[in-house]
């Protein structure tokens, strides 16, 4: 082990401890069923919180279940989530893994996705086209609570600055890393700290640093 992985390996333990005690031990609760998780993560790409809730509401108003947004053209799905951003993107992209799962299994449930080993279920969602490593790490640890840590904006901002990562990685390259810097019964408690860390303190334009509980250990604390 190189002096760099081992600073980084100290350094992701402290971030993890410190983190949990400012914002205190989560319990893992299922989010959504997966089918719902994997839409509703489709839906929030490049777009807000606030607008994603909003768009899978209407989705889900409009049509009770999914077979009705499978069954329904991507014209109409897309004057439904028009409020989320991308929808001309984003309503194909939802009908095309709707038919992708059903093609495959026959039936709208991932279900099946439980009993697989994790690299095999991953694998099985990404190759569905529009599902990337976040998104099917999201279904993976939302639905079912297992083993994933999935790297979104915060996470992949928090982890750079604090120097876990190299600043020119990508996303879908640094879910490896910090899985195997962070240890698997953390991956939730983490990615949520991380998550409202990025969104409240390690803000993207105006950091605030100085009321920071990792400043110490950041290498980009500007104090």
């Amino acid at each position: 082990m190189t002096i760099l992985s081992k600073i980084r390996r100290q350094r992701a333990k402290e971030t993890v401890e410190l983190l949990e005690s400012l914002y205190g031990a989560r319990l893992w609760t299922p989010r959504f069923e997966p089918v719902d998780e994997l839409i509703f993560t489709v839906l929030s790409q490049n777009t807000s919180d606030v607008n994603t809730y909003r768009s899978y509401e209407r989705l889900t108003q409009k049509y009770p279940s999914w077979e009705g947004v499978m069954r329904a053209s991507t014209t109409e799905i897309e004057s439904v989530i028009k409020i989320g951003g991308l929808s001309k993107v984003k309503a194909p992209r939802i009908k095309n893994v709707l038919l992708e799962i059903f093609s495959r299994n026959g039936e709208l449930s991932l279900d099946s996705l439980s009993s697989m080993p994790i690299q095999e279920s991953l694998d099985w969602l990404t190759s569905i086209p529009g599902v990337g490593r976040k998104t099917a790490s999201c279904v993976l640890l939302f639905s079912f609570g297992r083993a994933t840590f999935p790297v979104d904006t915060h996470v992949l901002r928090v982890s750079k600055k604090l120097g876990l990562i190299d600043k020119n990685l990508s996303a879908d390259k640094s879910h490896k890393i910090l899985e195997e810097l962070v240890d698997e019964s953390k991956y939730y408690q983490t990615h949520m700290d991380m998550i409202e860390h990025g969104r409240n303190v390690c803000k993207a334009i105006t950091p605030r640093c100085q009321r920071c509980v990792l400043s110490e250990i950041c290498p980009s604390a500007s104090l």
